[in-house]
């Protein structure tokens, strides 16, 4: 057995030769499934990505079936900060199950994706892929944005919600040269307030992705007549793992 420190610096005590992985995160899904994929012996009805994963599905990321999980005798699972709820994941400590919870804030750092990514896929025994290698180096080439904007970025309507303060969207955002104006939260401080379209403190841009609500040019864009609107592609903004590298070739483009 090893132990290990996840991104809680809770420990995590898990097999030496780890062959059954459960994910219960669309983009750790395919950042497992892209290095290893024999290792994913479940995953959730959200991991769409690998077009053709094959494994037992677990239900979604905030009520994932504990049992049929516990079943799958898995050597780890992995699960998020912010996208799994604790609840879930005490009951499958409770069962014996090894839990890995990574927390992905910014692109570098401590909480960045490229080192969490690394220590996560290290939990499952393996090195870097070349896929995460290509990602830090695609992010680390990108030239500094020559003007800074300032964009809202919606994630919900009725109620209007947007990205708020200390999230990963935020980050790539601010490392393409684009400021997120509720990134202190808004009046309640939160990660994703709620707002008001006519209310908001000033800016140039709309960032509309396509989820967790499906924008288009006819269903969001009307709420915001007098600043450009971008629709994006959710996994690129949102996503951490191989899509990094697409979000780093891609963003730039459809946001300029």
């Amino acid at each position: 057995m090893r132990t290990l420190i996840d991104d809680e610096r809770r420990e995590v005590r898990v097999s030496r030769d780890v062959r059954r992985v459960v994910s219960i995160v669309p983009s750790l899904t395919e950042a497992v499934a892209a290095s290893a994929p024999e290792l994913l012996v479940g995953a959730t009805d959200w991991c769409t990505h690998p077009a053709d994963l094959d494994v037992p599905r677990i239900r979604g990321t905030k009520n994932p079936d504990v049992e049929t999980i516990v079943a799958l005798a898995p050597d780890l699972v992995l699960a998020n900060q912010e996208e799994n709820r604790l609840p879930d994941l005490d009951a499958l400590r409770a069962a014996g199950v090894p839990v890995y919870v990574t927390d992905i804030r910014t692109l570098d750092g401590e909480y960045g994706a490229f080192d969490s990514l690394a220590r996560m896929l290290a939990a499952c025994g393996l090195d870097d892929p070349a896929w995460l290698t290509a990602a830090r180096d695609a992010w680390s080439a990108l030239p500094e944005a020559g003007r800074r904007r300032r964009a809202v970025v919606p994630i919900w309507r009725r109620p209007w919600m947007a990205v708020g303060r200390d999230t990963f969207t935020g980050a790539v955002l601010a490392r393409l040269g684009i400021d997120n104006v509720l990134a202190d939260g808004g009046p309640t401080g939160e990660r994703y307030p709620r707002f008001d379209p006519g209310e908001l403190p000033p800016h140039d841009l709309v960032v509309l992705p396509d989820e967790p609500y499906l924008f288009t040019a006819d269903d969001g864009p009307e709420a915001f007549p007098e600043v450009p609107a971008k629709l994006v592609s959710g996994r690129l903004l949102t996503w951490y793992g191989p899509s990094l590298l697409e979000a780093a070739r891609d963003l730039p483009a459809v946001l300029a």
